[in-house]
C-alpha cells in the first residue's frame, strides 16, 4: 500500500512541477544570499578603507555598520519571500497532489 502511494505521488506531473519550482526558487535565493554575503566579505578583504569611512563628518559609525546590518536584514527578507511563496504556490500544489492521489 505504502509503495503504491509513493509511486502515485512520484508519477503525478504536479509533483514534478512542485519539485522543479521549489528547487529552482531555492537555488536562486541561495545564490542571491551567497552573492550578498561573499560580496560583503570581499569588500572587507579588499577595500577596508571604504567600510571604515565615517557615515558623515564627525560620525563614529562607519559605512560598514549599515552595510553589515543590510546583509543580516537581507537574509530575513529572502526568508520571508521564500515563506510567502511556500505558503501560497507550493502549498497549493501540495494540496492538489494530495487530492488527486488520495
Amino acid at each position: 500500500m505504502q509503495q503504491d502511494l509513493v509511486h502515485a505521488i512520484k508519477s503525478n506531473p504536479k509533483y514534478h512541477e512542485l519539485v522543479s519550482k521549489r528547487r529552482t526558487f531555492a537555488v536562486i535565493l541561495a545564490i542571491i544570499m551567497l552573492v550578498i554575503y561573499y560580496g560583503f566579505i570581499l569588500i572587507i578583504a579588499f577595500n577596508k578603507e571604504f567600510l571604515s569611512q565615517p557615515l558623515w563628518e564627525g560620525s563614529i559609525t562607519t559605512v560598514g555598520i549599515p552595510i553589515g546590518i543590510g546583509v543580516i536584514v537581507s537574509a530575513f527578507i529572502l526568508t520571508g519571500i521564500y515563506v510567502f511563496r511556500a505558503n501560497s504556490e507550493f502549498d497549493r500544489l501540495t494540496s492538489e497532489i494530495k487530492e488527486e492521489v488520495l
